[in-house]
């Protein structure tokens, strides 16, 4: 190759790759969101629990969850449901999970950043282990930072099997929850999902009991998501 044609040649790559640049410098704003917004944020928490302390056997009512039962230390555990307070904590597989067996109602349980809110639209992604029986199904849950709690229609049932499912948040409806009976009311049509305020689960049946009956349980619960600092008022 001459070396006129190999100056002619780099002086053409210098070109291009100058105009190149200066395309991307050039973009819009909005396409640079958008364009950021396809990328899948990384992990924000992941909670695995524990047993929490207890005195004597450890039968059903040491085994009732409480705040104790959070490995994770930024984040707070809410209950939702008439009888809430008797869902349980147990080892299966080697891994601590929250079972309804005991809870006489229907149930949910959240998770609450101490120091973030939970921008969940884009590609935000929930994952957890769960195993349902005798038709429980898990739905997720979310209490928006106006403090309604919603539910969406996604379901996770897995016949008795401990399966690891994930979550998408933009392609579900969503279904006011009464804090109170856990029950589901109207519609919600496009929450706000960028400031959510807890995550967790909800089983809308009370459980079965011991044996083979209806439940479900929820262990290794992992959140991708942005962080929304919150304000000193909100901690």
């Amino acid at each position: 190759m001459s070396r006129r044609i190999a100056t002619s040649l780099t002086m053409f790559s210098a070109v291009v790759l100058g105009a190149l640049s200066s395309a991307f410098a050039q973009q819009p704003p909005q396409s640079r969101a958008a364009e950021e917004a396809m990328v899948r944020p990384p992990l924000l928490f992941r909670e695995e629990w524990k047993q929490p302390p207890y005195t004597g056997k450890l039968n059903d009512e040491n085994r009732r969850v409480t705040q104790d039962a959070v490995t994770n230390p930024n984040l707070e555990l809410k209950l939702y449901g008439p009888d809430s307070r008797n869902l349980a904590v147990y080892v299966h597989e080697g891994r601590h999970d929250l079972w309804t067996g005991m809870v006489k109602s229907p149930v949910a349980a959240t998770l609450r950043d101490r120091n973030s809110y939970l921008d969940l639209t884009g590609l935000a992604r929930l994952q957890w282990i769960a195993r349902t029986q005798s038709l429980h199904v898990l739905h997720p849950v979310v209490k928006l930072a106006d403090g309604t709690l919603l539910a969406g229609s996604h379901s996770d049932a897995t016949e008795g099997e401990y399966i690891e499912c994930e979550i998408s948040f933009a392609n579900q409806h969503w279904f006011k929850l009464d804090p109170d009976k856990v029950v589901t009311t109207v519609e919600v049509k496009n929450p706000d999902l960028s400031k959510v305020d807890e995550i967790g689960f909800v089983d809308l049946m009370p459980g079965g009991g011991h044996g083979n009956a209806g439940w479900s349980n929820v262990s290794v619960v992992q959140l991708y998501a942005k962080a929304v600092p919150r304000d000193s008022a909100s901690r």
